[in-house]
């Protein structure tokens, strides 16, 4: 299937490792320029020159996703160097867990306001590119833990939020078409990444997670990427306001 993302200008934040990183080299196999940005610049450097010998046009910048106003000018800047925006995904995340005070604060700040902020610095590039093109797209990287808890919890709470918000998005501006969607993996395993670092410190709770998943394996970060990326093209322009499970069928819960 054609995606028709050849020549499409992509914004992903957290790019430069795990998902984000899956996701923007997907965007640039299929033909698109992408802008990514994380906290490390070698970091950046790096995802940036991998990117760029895919043939496409490649950005990035260190930027903090806690701060507003430098995150909206860096999604402008992105947006000019591109050439617009067709795609934003809004992936980069604090990954906070538990109740105390500076995990509500770090996922607010990053996980829903970084999110909100993200989108609404790319809607007027977005607006441009739907108005031209009959579509253009907004994802957000959430979870499966925004439908379970076993405690108060943070992290699962404010990736409902981001749910919530990407839904009342979608209704407010699917007349323009634009679209806003979110993705909710379940465990995802990489090196280095939350589920590889459970793995090496906590071997018996990892082995007790793998064992929940019905697939007998978790997600890699190239399964979310492939979801995200369909959800992002064209070839799912009808497509809004949705939470897309991408958990191998670790959840229970029937989605309505």
């Amino acid at each position: 299937m054609d995606l028709g993302l050849k020549g499409k200008k992509a914004i992903v934040t957290g790019g430069t490792r795990g998902i984000g990183r899956a996701i923007a080299e997907t965007l640039a196999s299929e033909g698109a320029d992408v802008a990514i940005c994380a906290r490390d610049q070698l970091q950046v450097n790096e995802a940036v020159e991998a990117l760029q010998k895919k043939g496409v046009k490649a950005f990035g910048g260190t930027v903090d996703i806690a701060d507003g106003p430098a995150l909206k000018k860096w999604i402008a800047e992105a947006g000019q160097l591109l050439g617009g925006i067709d795609i934003v995904v809004a992936n980069a995340s604090a990954l906070a867990q538990g109740n105390g005070e500076d995990a509500w604060r770090s996922c607010f700040e990053i996980d829903v306001m970084g999110a909100r902020n993200v989108c609404e610095a790319a809607l007027p590039f977005l607006e441009k590119s739907a108005a031209k093109y009959g579509d253009a797209s907004a994802v957000i990287i959430s979870s499966i833990s925004a439908a379970e808890s076993d405690s108060g919890n943070a992290y699962g709470a404010l990736k409902a939020a981001q749910i919530h918000l990407a839904k009342g998005l979608a209704r407010e501006h699917a007349g323009k078409h634009v679209r806003f969607n979110t993705v909710s993996p379940g465990t995802v395993y990489f090196k280095g990444g939350v589920w590889g670092m459970v793995e090496e410190h906590m071997p018996d709770m990892f082995k007790a997670t793998m064992a929940r998943n019905p697939m007998g394996r978790m997600a890699t970060p190239q399964d979310i990427a492939n979801a995200t990326v369909f959800l992002s093209s064209p070839a799912s322009s009808f497509t809004t306001g949705i939470n897309m499970t991408v958990d191998g069928g670790l959840t229970r819960r029937v989605n309505f």
